[in-house]
């Protein structure tokens, strides 16, 4: 299990392939505030409502700053197939060893129609400018959480 971050600690550096394999880094999006948000698996009903969410939000909050990276366990060609299938525009990073989402907290316990197992917890942290956790959020719902942090941050 891993620690949850909380508000003013250093987001975790990392480096990881997107869906077209090509590395991105934190470091890339510095001076800028990121979103970050770790979810189970791409292309399921959950995880497609929030991804097509953060696509049809994305000028609002790229307008007010923001750059949006999802993450998942899934390899890069599963994404790249998310990403044509579900027409979407945010940054999809893959990290099948859950090395990053272990680092943000966000893989751990979860409970399923009464079954506890290990699992990605649906997380989002939102990232400043220099690079310190401003909200980490975790147990996050699928629907309705993109218009909720648009709120939250005063967009």
């Amino acid at each position: 299990m891993s620690e949850r971050l909380q508000p003013g600690d250093v987001a975790p550096a990392f480096t990881l392939p997107d869906a077209d394999g090509n590395d991105v880094s934190l470091s890339d999006h510095e001076g800028r505030k990121v979103i970050v948000y770790f979810y189970p698996a791409a292309l399921t009903p959950g995880c497609t409502k929030q991804a097509c969410d953060f696509t049809d939000n994305l000028e609002v909050l790229a307008a007010a700053g923001y750059d949006v990276i999802g993450i998942s366990p899934d390899e890069p060609a599963k994404l790249a197939k998310f990403r044509e299938k579900e027409s979407l525009r945010i940054t999809l990073l893959a990290d099948p060893d859950k090395r990053v989402t272990e680092a943000y907290g966000a893989y751990g316990e979860k409970k399923n129609y009464g079954k506890t197992y290990l699992g990605v917890i649906r997380s989002t942290v939102v990232v400043d400018e220099r690079g310190q956790v401003e909200r980490a959020l975790y147990n996050v719902r699928a629907t309705g959480h993109v218009a909720k942090i648009i709120k939250d941050l005063g967009i």
